[in-house]
């Protein structure tokens, strides 16, 4: 039995959800609010690291977004979402340790410097500070607390959007030479990815990517897949 602990707005999530939805495996469903939920004790058993997604199955948590994706093909290998190919392997990998590495946090600075702040605002600054400090990853509090207090103007911001930046020209390179992310299929270097693309179009960023039209064409494709409308 799968369950899987989410968020419906979580990019990481989204990545779950995709990968579940190509390869028709249902789960039962946990919605957290994220308004700390994630920080209950509960929740922290499943996953210390208090974030979503946490996908259990037949009892044991799997968590981390990157590692569940190869967790559900190695447990569900049909249909295959990891190529055969080494080197397109190899793409798939690169794609979700840019991400773990670089993007996914400087999604988060971009959505909280956004989206997110104006109802940060709103709040008294010692109760938005302490939700922010309940974070079991302390590191994320000192650019959750930057961008609330400065927005655009956040000494994050620039090199947040160099990292999407990063991302948007190694897409660019790879569908100049092929029509998916890691070669002839839809593969986990997709359902990595899509998530971001989508953040970037809900923060209306499309621009990030205007240049380069093998993006804008890969993405329709994306948006019409069955898989990506049901999980996003």
């Amino acid at each position: 039995m799968l369950e899987l602990y989410h968020n419906i707005n979580s990019v990481c999530a989204q990545k779950v959800r995709i990968a579940l939805a190509e390869k028709g495996q249902p789960a039962q469903e946990h919605l957290l609010t994220l308004r700390g939920d994630q920080n209950e004790p509960a929740y922290l058993k499943l996953n210390p690291n208090g974030v979503v997604p946490t996908l259990v199955h037949d009892g044991t948590p799997i968590v981390e977004s990157s590692l569940i994706l190869y967790y559900l093909d190695e447990t569900f290998p049909s249909p295959p979402l990891m190529p055969t190919d080494p080197p397109a392997r190899f793409q798939v990998r690169m794609y979700n340790k840019l991400i773990d590495e670089y993007v996914h946090n400087s999604c988060t600075i971009l959505t909280f410097a956004t989206a997110f702040r104006p109802n940060f605002l709103k709040l008294p600054r010692e109760v938005w500070l302490a939700e922010i400090n309940k974070a079991p990853l302390k590191r994320r509090t000192v650019y959750k607390r930057s961008v609330i207090e400065h927005g655009l103007d956040s000494e994050f911001v620039a090199d947040a959007l160099a990292q999407h930046q990063k991302l948007l020209s190694w897409m660019a390179h790879a569908l100049a030479r092929a029509p998916y992310l890691a070669g002839e299929s839809f593969s986990n270097a997709e359902c990595a990815v899509i998530p971001y693309i989508l953040r970037l179009e809900l923060l209306r960023l499309e621009a990030l990517w205007a240049e380069h039209p093998a993006i804008a064409d890969w993405w329709a494709r994306m948006r019409a897949r069955p898989s990506v409308k049901a999980a996003i």
